[in-house]
């Protein structure tokens, strides 16, 4: 399990490496964007560990033997969650007049983040 200190942590660095990220390779005419990719990448994991801790599923925490990339169902989880709330909020959000490729393209970037952060960094 993750102590909630860690889960903030991660959070955090989430959130700022989406946000430079989108900022470099999306360039959003609107701050907002960012903010939002930004924001997705932080409290989807959140929400994820968060839930993780509820319901006390260490099994979630076992590493593939995989050494280059170690990525257990908790990391996968935190990127499907990032993944679903960035393209809600992208989606309903500053970009809801954008094209659907626009909104999945940055959703996605905001989510992999998500996960190599999960993965390498926590």
């Amino acid at each position: 399990m993750l102590a909630w200190s860690t889960v903030t942590y991660g959070a955090v660095l989430s959130v700022i490496l989406v946000a430079v990220l989108v900022a470099l390779l999306v360039r959003p005419r609107r701050p907002l964007v960012i903010a939002t990719a930004a924001l997705a990448a932080g409290v989807g994991p959140a929400a994820w560990n968060a839930i993780l801790n509820a319901v006390h599923a260490p099994g979630f925490f076992t590493d593939a033997p995989i050494a280059v990339f170690p990525v257990s169902w908790q990391d996968t989880g935190s990127g499907v969650f990032a993944l679903a709330v960035a393209v809600l909020a992208l989606g309903f959000g500053p970009l809801a007049r954008e094209s659907g490729r626009r909104v999945a393209l940055t959703s996605l970037l905001a989510a992999v983040a998500a996960l190599v952060v999960d993965v390498y960094l926590y």
